[in-house]
């Protein structure tokens, strides 16, 4: 399989989990993935107050080079990721050429403010559920065809997992669950 390139956009607020996580086990898998900080430098800071450093900044990367787009969750990181128009119209753009494209706990309600959960099955943080036109589902994470979504941080592997499913072969995903010792018969239905 050839190696996609992601990017996960993180936004001060951004659950810190959601967002290290899912950057963890796609770079066990080898996935190359990009940490864009969608401020004017690269510091970011979580929901539980951690610095981190990004790697890019939004306003210097062209999104049209990545597979996958990545939003993390956390109410206040929702928010922020949701008040950048530029953002929003490229993940619809992505999301319509039929790119995979993946929010977690708050931030699928992005996607359902775009019209993308229209006839889909999803899930979010249930606070966050609203009239999307889409099927919820209480399960920790979904995918429908090149969407993604993830219920909440206590998700975030089983989203991450999924998020490879569609990037790597069966026997490379083994592997990671094994060294990570998240073997699917261990997680809860």
């Amino acid at each position: 399989m050839e190696k996609s390139k992601c990017a996960i956009f993180l936004a001060d607020g951004f659950e810190t989990c959601e967002g290290l996580i899912t950057v963890d086990l796609l770079r066990r898998a080898k996935i190359s993935v990009d940490l864009i900080s969608m401020n004017d430098s690269l510091k970011v800071t979580t929901s539980q107050s951690v610095v981190i450093e990004a790697e890019k900044r939004y306003c210097d990367v062209d999104l049209s080079a990545y597979d996958v787009l990545i939003l993390p969750g956390g109410k206040v990181g929702t928010a922020n990721l949701e008040s950048c128009d530029s953002l929003k119209e490229a993940v619809k753009k992505h999301f319509e050429e039929g790119k995979l494209t993946c929010a977690i706990c708050a931030a699928p309600s992005i996607f359902g403010h775009l019209g993308m959960l229209r006839g889909k099955k999803y899930t979010c943080f249930p606070d966050f559920d609203g009239a999307y036109g889409g099927e919820y589902q209480m399960e920790l994470a979904v995918t429908d065809g090149n969407l993604i979504t993830g219920r909440g941080m206590g998700a975030t592997i089983e989203f991450a997992r999924q998020i490879l499913m569609q990037l790597i072969s069966e026997e490379e995903l083994k592997r990671v669950q094994h060294g990570m010792q998240y073997e699917h018969s261990f997680r809860c239905e």
